[in-house]
């Protein structure tokens, strides 16, 4: 993880442990959790058109905001638990998507790739 995502999980480590909330933050618990903070997250475009979507007022934005914080930190606390760095997860992400997406066949497309083989 970057520096500044490394003292955000040493953050959010100590105010779970100061919490003893250790016992309460398995995988499971943890997926889970953030599955649902992304629901909400999903639940403040929901009703918007796209154009909305791409220009949120004042009060939205706050709550997209503080959505985004909470499906940050139980990510970052999800990888902590398992030890996965996370940037380093998501560079080896966009390395496979590059090799899936050449620019000249999928440039303006939304179309899925296959899967890389094994």
């Amino acid at each position: 993880m970057t520096t500044d995502l490394e003292e955000l999980a040493v953050r959010l480590r100590e105010f779970v442990r100061s919490r003893d909330w250790e016992q309460f933050h398995t995988p499971k618990n943890l997926a889970m959790a953030l599955s649902g903070e992304a629901g909400e997250l999903l639940a403040e475009f929901q009703w918007l058109t796209p154009a909305e979507s791409q220009n949120l007022d004042s009060p939205t934005l706050a709550r997209v905001r503080a959505e985004l914080g909470d499906v940050t930190l139980y990510l970052i606390r999800l990888a902590d638990v398992l030890g996965v760095d996370l940037v380093e997860a998501a560079h080896a992400k966009l390395d496979e998507n590059a090799r899936r997406y050449d620019p000249e066949r999928y440039r303006g497309s939304a179309r899925k790739a296959p899967p890389l083989p094994s």
